[in-house]
């Protein structure tokens, strides 16, 4: 349960869900223009029914459909940044209802397939930073992303660093994108957001569950990224959040090639994690979940509790982060109800890194929250300033 003297904004106090939801799409304003009033009257419209996931969806999605139409006139009329903002919240708005739909059903789907074509047509329309949809090969099939390329007057016209960037248990590459991305582009380094298997659309429309080997796609996406001359390929880093503080650990440690390694959010045995949120649920204690605990299974394509269980037993990290040598930032919030500090303390010490750094966010300062959904902008200000001294994009 959220607590009562949480100074977050918390807008259904009572459901930590609904309001880590709400926080979600709210926290990419500053860099896809979420509209805080438009949110305010999905939120109005559903104080009533807390808990409700299908009027979630739905009261999400009457949001997508009206600004979505509003930025069609506009682009009509020939406003393109009008229009672009009004794609770009429009799929942030579909995403943020989709998000919650257990079991998916063809509208939901369908309702994904939109967001994403919105976003897509939001990036031509605004052209900076520069923003390329991609395929990475993967294993006789592809892995679709997001290359946003770096501010050309950052690097000098020199080959760039450039971070991979993966998602977590439920977000996507296009939420990820609103989570500062811009913000890093015009800092000098370019950024792959990346649908990795059981994320985003690779679950959705390419039937690829997610895998506790993340180094089976990490290694071709650095190579995609070593073989584009506009990037450096010894100043290339891997970064993820929330149980991508599982992914990008792995990968750094498997694949020595990565520069450098950015855990948003601390993982260390996922397996015991479940277990435990399981056990509680069945005994009926509230649980502090981002998402629908059957999101579990339908992410690991499995058909019940059992075999999810045994499938997460590859998701545990001792004996792997101690081989880790890149430059490592772990940050976590001191207030993170998902995953204990506790844990987040252990990863830190296990890793092998000598250069490491692992920053607490605390409740006075904001960012105290599971990935600082709380306060994003602190989260992200200090990782890209840490991303800076490392890979040194004016160099």
């Amino acid at each position: 349960m959220i607590r009562q003297d949480d100074p977050a904004f918390l807008y259904f106090p009572d459901n930590y869900r609904w309001s880590m939801g709400l926080l979600i799409c709210l926290s990419g304003a500053p860099w896809v223009g979420v509209e805080i009033d438009e949110v305010n009257r999905v939120g109005r419209a559903l104080l009533d029914k807390v808990g409700d996931d299908e009027a979630w969806f739905a009261e999400w999605n009457r949001m997508g459909d009206t600004v979505a139409a509003r930025g069609r006139a506009a682009e009509a009329a020939g406003h393109a940044r009008t229009a672009g903002s009004c794609f770009w919240r429009a799929a942030r708005y579909y995403q943020t209802g989709e998000r919650f739909k257990q079991p998916r059903t063809q509208e939901s789907m369908d309702t994904y397939a939109a967001s994403v074509a919105l976003f897509r047509a939001g990036a031509k329309l605004l052209h900076r930073p520069r923003i390329e949809p991609v395929e990475v090969p993967y294993e006789g099939a592809s892995l679709p992303a997001l290359l946003v390329h770096p501010d050309p007057e950052a690097t000098g016209g020199k080959p760039a660093p450039c971070m991979v960037f993966f998602d977590g248990f439920d977000v996507t590459k296009e939420l990820q994108y609103g989570y500062g991305i811009p913000d890093l582009a015009a800092r000098g380094i370019g950024c792959l957001i990346v649908d990795g298997p059981g994320n985003g659309e690779s679950v959705r429309f390419r039937n690829l569950p997610l895998i506790a080997e993340t180094e089976r796609y990490a290694t071709p996406v650095y190579e995609y990224l070593a073989g584009r001359r506009e990037f450096d390929q010894k100043r290339i880093g891997v970064m993820a959040l929330s149980l991508g503080g599982y992914y990008a650990p792995r990968a750094a440690s498997l694949e020595p090639r990565f520069a450098a390694c950015v855990a948003w959010g601390a993982q260390w045995d996922y397996h015991a994690i479940w277990a435990k949120r399981l056990a509680d649920l069945d005994s009926g204690k509230v649980l502090s979940l981002s998402v629908p605990p059957e999101h579990l299974q339908w992410v690991l394509g499995v058909p019940d509790r059992a075999a999810a269980l045994k499938k997460l037993e590859g998701f545990r990290l001792d004996g792997i982060v101690q081989k880790m040598r890149c430059p490592f930032l772990l940050v976590h919030g001191g207030g993170d109800e998902q995953i204990p500090l506790a844990l987040a303390q252990k990863c830190f010490d296990a890793v092998g890194s000598k250069q490491k750094t692992f920053k607490v966010f605390e409740r006075e300062e904001g960012g105290f929250h599971h990935c600082q959904v709380d306060n994003v902008t602190i989260g992200v200000h200090y990782m890209w300033d840490w991303l800076e001294d490392v890979l040194k994009p004016r160099s």
